[in-house]
């Protein structure tokens, strides 16, 4: 009998890398008879498969295999405003300036891959930490996949949390884009800063397990408050 939550991820880790991008993982329930073991035991299994980017949880359906090998980046390493601030320390929170329905630009529309023709909601956000401003971001979002998501819901959870919540949606990959910008006047008074100033420019696109867009976001964060960092093993 396995009784240690590793030696249960090492087994089914194996038996993932042999099974087909979508496939389902058999349930908690059907996992607890097979290992003998608690549901805790096997949630914390589950997590840990999660975490490496192996398999992803769709909320009332189960969980599937991502396809990735456990040495690929996951979307854990991904920026989130929300888990970074609380990482130093404060609390973050949302204020949602504008909310609305629109028919999207040409420039939307080729970026979420939808007509003109169709729906999108979009909505900006100033994210703020300890209640200072800290970023400026624009998202837009398919209303055909996201009709039931409100204003509140947006002020109060974040994003990804809203998607597997109300429209059972994993994001699969994001792909960023990071730039030098400069502050337009109006956003500057968002950030208390000034017209001009400079920021870091952040265009996001999210994507879902079938390579359809989920989310376009355009940010501009504080340049006096942000900074980009990476690394990397040259051996």
């Amino acid at each position: 009998m396995m009784s240690l939550y590793s030696d249960i991820v090492d087994d089914l880790s194996k038996e993932i890398k042999n099974m087909k991008k979508g496939d389902q993982i058999p349930s908690e329930r059907q996992l607890c008879a097979i290992y003998n073991v608690s549901r805790t035991t096997i949630r914390n299994a589950i997590n840990e498969l999660v975490n490496s980017g192996l398999i992803y949880q769709i909320h009332g359906k189960g969980s599937f295999v991502t396809g990735k090998t456990s040495d690929q980046d996951n979307l854990n390493k991904y920026y989130s405003f929300t888990q970074r601030t609380i990482a130093n320390g404060q609390t973050p929170r949302s204020e949602i300036i504008d909310f609305r329905i629109i028919h999207p630009s040409y420039e939307i529309s080729q970026n979420l891959k939808i007509k003109e023709t169709d729906l999108a909601i979009s909505f900006t956000r100033l994210r703020l930490a300890n209640e200072v401003p800290m970023m400026y971001e624009v998202t837009y979002i398919p209303y055909s996949r996201f009709e039931r998501v409100t204003k509140d819901m947006i002020e109060r959870k974040p994003l990804y949390e809203i998607f597997d919540e109300k429209a059972s949606t994993k994001i699969f990959n994001v792909n960023e884009r990071f730039s030098v910008g400069i502050l337009p006047n109006k956003i500057a008074n968002y950030l208390n800063q000034k017209a001009k100033d400079a920021c870091l420019k952040i265009i996001r696109k999210s994507y879902d397990f079938d390579d359809q867009v989920l989310e376009y976001t355009i940010s501009l964060a504080r340049g006096d408050k942000f900074y980009y960092e990476t690394s990397y093993n040259p051996l």
